[in-house]
């Protein structure tokens, strides 16, 4: 009987430190991806205030810039193991995330209602995100299992995106916005769920994952709104 306790004790123990941990991991998680949206918010602000003009000149420094976005993602998760390296990557890749949607914010700031359609899209973003949070967290429907058919749709999007840079669709572009948008909202579901099930190795590639699908959803929904704008 002593031994039964003994064991049950130990249980509980673990039970209870590894409950802990994953406390822990997610606060973290949570506390860096909120660090992310305000490096992008950053960059934002510096684009639109110091670096417009060079994006309007020349097509080309956003594309290097674009590219420089890409290479800061991949070494970060590379090296998303070694701190402080892995925090300065982090920061890296949202500051400049936030200047390579400098064009974007541009273009809509020069519509009437520009700043009105920005503050929309970003109070729609964040109501959509704090719901869909708390849905993946209570609901008993295991979302973990989407990956695979999310990365398919994720693939279609790009596609269709790169193809429409040939055909300058506005409907094109509000179709696939709008998949986007759907597309992200389930994404959120996803990583909510892996977070809080300590799917992830380290808090920054929750972060990360968090801090892509808040920023597509915010511009897929940019873009919805700027075309009903348009029209």
């Amino acid at each position: 009987m002593s031994l039964y306790n003994r064991d049950y004790s130990r249980s509980k123990e673990f039970e209870n430190t590894r409950s802990s941990e994953l406390s822990i991991f997610i606060k973290q998680t949570y506390q860096l991806f909120a660090a992310s949206l305000l490096a992008a918010t950053v960059g934002a602000y510096v684009g639109i205030f110091a670096l417009a003009s060079l994006f309007i000149q020349s097509q080309a420094s956003f594309w290097i810039l674009f590219a420089v976005e890409i290479g800061l993602l991949f070494a970060l998760q590379w090296k998303k193991r070694e701190a402080p390296l892995n925090l300065i990557l982090l920061f890296g890749f949202t500051f400049c995330s936030g200047l390579t949607l400098t064009p974007l914010l541009i273009s809509i700031l020069a519509l009437p209602a520009g700043g009105v359609i920005i503050a929309q899209a970003f109070a729609l973003t964040t109501l959509a995100f704090a719901g869909l949070s708390i849905f993946a967290i209570n609901t008993k429907k295991d979302f973990t299992l989407m990956g695979k058919a999310l990365f398919i749709v994720l693939i279609v999007v790009v596609a269709a995106s790169l193809l429409n840079l040939f055909f300058q669709s506005g409907i094109i572009n509000l179709a696939i916005s709008a998949l986007a948008a759907i597309l992200f909202s389930f994404y959120i579901l996803y990583d909510t769920q892996n977070i809080i099930r300590g799917n992830y190795e380290t808090p920054i590639e929750g972060a990360v994952a968090l801090y892509l699908d808040f920023i597509n959803l915010f511009v897929s929904l940019l873009n919805i709104l700027r075309s009903f704008n348009s029209r």
